[in-house]
């Protein structure tokens, strides 16, 4: 066990650059470094206490130990998350938004999402038909903008479909990125925060007329605990909430496609298999390949973990990607093994790719179970509903790159529906 002094400290005035070169590597290889779940170092100028393991999860999404308030950066808020949504909130307020949350995305409106999204990919193959190669990641966009903003009560037009999806994509795309990727995000946010708030607006002057049971509706008419009605910036972000992390399944979706491609002989276990083959593969994307890096909260009041003193208000942040593929967690990680997942019976603090925690109570994605429906049923369409070619092309993903997807977006050609 590590003693107060034997804690790891990194040294250095600061490491950001460190993070920003290693990406998703960055705490895993501290880790392997220092043989330690914990180190401490400086990022963006301030003390950060860094976590990997089992352990380190439950203390992390143990709420008389952190909040979510202030752990946020501005820079996050100002591309990819908003200011002031559920992901900075603690304490009966979190509990009370976040019901909002999963009221929308429960299991009858999870299996809506998979059959639309399906709907959207036939409809988009019989296009694909006559094109010379089409790129997978690009159409996954757009299908699911689409998808959505159809879900959700939202109206768009065919002809905002493009840049509505490549917006909601560059937010996603800013986590991480400096300079023109951070700035793309920023402009993004803008440009959609103006469209969902005048939404908005019109809902509630009764401009327009959104279903009860939609999301553009509950969103508008959101009461808080002291029975106010959200401002409406606050309730396009919180919006923009539900609509983004569904367009950004896209992807995972373009990772289910590369390992299909890597693993052809999953091609025919799935061809000729049950639902419970979809659930192992997507399951096993969503662990073996890198999706969300890393995780950050605050210290709540002071407290001693692993002989390290979390000091109130320090910033921790949790290792996401290294946790998932923790040796002593998942047998042979390195290796893509759906067949792991066959007699795995869930939990909430061992497997994390969109959060840990009770999924009721604490910051775990919201959203998670809608991930997996609409992954399943765009793998079931590549796999049962059409016929494809992989061309030669550049499908190295990075691990430096905070979010990472294959070099090309995954082209596929000489498409035939079946």
């Amino acid at each position: 066990m590590l003693t107060k002094e034997q804690v790891p400290h990194e040294h250095g005035l600061d490491h950001t650059l460190a993070l920003m070169r290693e990406g998703y590597l960055f705490i895993p290889n501290r880790m392997e470094k220092y043989k330690s779940d914990i180190f401490v170092t400086h990022l963006l100028g301030q003390k950060v206490i860094c976590m990997s393991g089992e352990e380190a999860v439950k203390v992390f999404y143990d709420p008389e130990r952190f909040v979510r308030k202030g752990a946020l950066p501005k820079r996050l808020q100002e591309s990819l998350f908003g200011a002031n949504g559920v992901q900075t909130m603690d304490g009966e307020a979190h509990i009370h938004r976040r019901l909002l949350f999963l009221s929308l995305l429960t299991p009858p409106h999870q299996k809506r999402l998979a059959e639309l999204a399906m709907e959207q990919w036939q409809t988009a193959s019989s296009k694909w038909e006559s094109a010379d190669k089409v790129v997978l990641f690009e159409e996954a966009k757009e299908i699911l903008c689409r998808t959505a903003c159809i879900w959700a009560g939202v109206p768009l037009q065919e002809s905002e479909v493009k840049g509505r999806a490549s917006d909601f994509s560059a937010m996603v795309d800013a986590f991480g990125a400096v300079g023109l990727r951070h700035l793309r995000g920023r402009l993004a946010r803008n440009r959609t925060e103006d469209w969902i708030r005048s939404l908005i607006e019109d809902v509630r002057a009764g401009k327009l007329k959104a279903e009860e049971d939609s999301a553009l509706y509950s969103m508008s008419f959101y009461k808080a605990l002291d029975g106010s009605q959200l401002d409406t910036q606050i309730a396009a972000v919180e919006l923009i909430n539900v609509l983004r992390p569904i367009v950004a399944i896209a992807t995972f979706i373009t990772f289910s496609a590369l390992a299909l491609y890597k693993h052809p002989e999953w091609k025919e276990k799935l061809r000729s298999g049950s639902g419970d083959d979809l659930e192992m593969f997507t399951q096993e994307v969503r662990r073996y390949y890198p999706f969300v890096p890393i995780l950050g909260a605050r210290v709540r009041e002071d407290f001693i973990w692993n002989h390290c003193e979390f000091k109130k208000g320090t910033l921790a942040i949790l290792d996401i990607y290294g946790i998932n593929h923790d040796a002593r967690i998942w047998s042979n990680p390195e290796e893509f093994r759906p067949e792991r997942f066959k007699e795995w019976k869930g939990g909430w603090f061992e497997f994390i790719p969109q959060g840990g925690g009770d999924p009721d109570k604490g910051h775990r994605c919201p959203g998670e179970g809608v991930t997996v429906e609409i992954m399943k049923a765009s793998l079931d369409f590549l796999v049962d509903k059409i016929e494809f070619e992989v061309p030669e092309q550049k499908l190295r993903y990075s691990l430096r790159r905070m979010p990472s997807i294959p070099g090309s977006g995954f082209e596929m050609s000489h498409i035939r529906r079946k």
